[in-house]
C-alpha cells in the first residue's frame, strides 16, 4: 500500500497528539483483531472520519515500526501461543523508528483472556538483554531470563485512530516483513492487521459495527507466531493452518 495514498486519507481526521492520547492507554484491556486485504483500508479510514481522532507527532500520521521477539531456545512463547495456552507471556523489543525511541515489553495474556503489558525503555546491545532488562524481566515472568535470545523481527507502518470518549484505540499495520538472524526476510505486503483496543468492560465501538460493513470479521491473528511460521519448519503449524488459508484468500483478493 502507497504510504501517500494513506497519508491523504489521515489528513482527513481531527489529530491528537501522545500527551492526550495517554488517557486512552489501556495497559489492562481486551483486544479484538482484523485481518483484510490493504485494499479496503482507504474505505474504511474513510467512514471513520469525524468518528475517531488519528495519532499525530512530528506532523507526521503514520509511523514505521520495528519489533524484535524474544525466546528461549526452545522457543516456549511460541508454544504457548500455538497450544493456546493461558496465561502466556511475549517479550519483545519495539523501536518507534520516527523517533528511535526503544522499548522492552512484556505482554501476559491472563487466564481470564485479557491483555497486560509493561515496558521500560531500553535499548539492547547486539541483541542482549542489559542488567536494568534483566531486572524489568525478573519482576514479571518467573524463570531464568538469560536464556531469551532475538528470534524474529518484523516491520510494518501503524497508524492509531483514538475514541477519547469510548475509552478505545485502534491501531492499522500494513507493510509487513519478516526477517530472522539468518537473514532470512518475507513480506505481506498485501495484508493489514486492525487491533481494537479497549478497557475489559467496554463494550461500546463504532469500529466493530464499521469494519462489519466491509465484510471483515474479528480473527485471532499473532505476528510472531505467523511469521515464524513462515520462516521456519516448526512443529504443530497444522494449528495455523486457517490463518495460512485467511491470508491466502486476501492476497487472491487483493490482486483480482
Amino acid at each position: 500500500m502507497d504510504r501517500a495514498e494513506v497519508a491523504k486519507i489521515l489528513e482527513k481526521f481531527h489529530p491528537v497528539g501522545l500527551e492526550e492520547m495517554n488517557s486512552v492507554r489501556l495497559m489492562n484491556r481486551t483486544d479484538l483483531k482484523y485481518v483484510f486485504s490493504v485494499n479496503k483500508l482507504p474505505g474504511i479510514l474513510n467512514m471513520a472520519i469525524g468518528r475517531y481522532h488519528v495519532l499525530k507527532i512530528d506532523n507526521q500520521r503514520d509511523f514505521l515500526y520495528s519489533t524484535t521477539y524474544l525466546d528461549s531456545p526452545d522457543f516456549m512463547f511460541l508454544n504457548q501461543h500455538i497450544n493456546g495456552r493461558l496465561p502466556r507471556f511475549k517479550i519483545r523489543y519495539r523501536v518507534y523508528e520516527h523517533s528511535w525511541q526503544s522499548f522492552l515489553e512484556v505482554k501476559c495474556k491472563t487466564s481470564k483472556n485479557n491483555t497486560i503489558k509493561d515496558r521500560i525503555k531500553n535499548n539492547p546491545v547486539e541483541g542482549i538483554i542489559d542488567s536494568q532488562g534483566n531486572r524489568f524481566l525478573q519482576d514479571h515472568i518467573p524463570i531464568d531470563t538469560s536464556i531469551f535470545k532475538p528470534v524474529l523481527t518484523t516491520k510494518f507502518v501503524r497508524l492509531t485512530l483514538v475514541g477519547l470518549e469510548t475509552s478505545e484505540r485502534i491501531t492499522i499495520d500494513y507493510n509487513l516483513s519478516f526477517n530472522d538472524n539468518s537473514g532470512k526476510t518475507i513480506e505481506l505486503p498485501l495484508l493489514a492487521i486492525a487491533e481494537l483496543k479497549r478497557e475489559r468492560f467496554n463494550n461500546k465501538s463504532v469500529f466493530s459495527q464499521l469494519i462489519k460493513d466491509f465484510k471483515v470479521r474479528e480473527t485471532g491473528f499473532s505476528k510472531y507466531c505467523i511469521g515464524m511460521s513462515l520462516l521456519h519448519n516448526l512443529p504443530k503449524q497444522n494449528t495455523l493452518k486457517r490463518k495460512f488459508l485467511l491470508i491466502n484468500k486476501i492476497e487472491k483478493e487483493a490482486i483480482a
